[in-house]
């Protein structure tokens, strides 16, 4: 089985995700299983760039999938899926050093499907 690779054109978690200058969202399909991988960052409050969260100025976050309105699949922030990847950076950077953490994080679920890791919580 192969796993279907989409990549969307919003964010996928963050209330204020509209704030941010840097969002991606990518979903995987493997079989009945649909991960959404959301990262965010690069957040404005005026003038300035802000903290997301703590010390963090991006952040990457993955989550089960549930099909919204018959149309589309998207994120159910109530069903993280955990990785070992690092999913944060402390100081706004450069856009490439953000998407290959959103990369990284991407490839090591990919790789955990494909292996068997079907995600579901422990």
């Amino acid at each position: 089985m192969k796993i279907k690779r989409t990549e969307r054109g919003w964010a996928g978690h963050f209330c204020c995700a509209d704030e941010c200058l840097f969002r991606r969202n990518t979903l995987l399909e493997y079989g009945d299983i649909h991960i959404v991988v959301s990262t965010i960052g690069a957040m404005m409050d005026e003038d300035e760039f802000v903290e997301i969260g703590r010390g963090r100025y991006y952040e990457t976050m993955a989550f089960h999938a549930k099909h919204i309105e018959d149309k589309y699949w998207d994120a159910d922030v109530k069903r993280q899926v955990y990785f070992n990847s690092n999913w944060n950076l402390p100081k706004i950077d450069d856009d490439n050093i953000v998407n290959d953490m959103h990369e990284i994080v991407v490839n090591e679920i990919i790789d955990g499907l494909e292996n068997g890791n079907d995600y579901s919580p422990t």
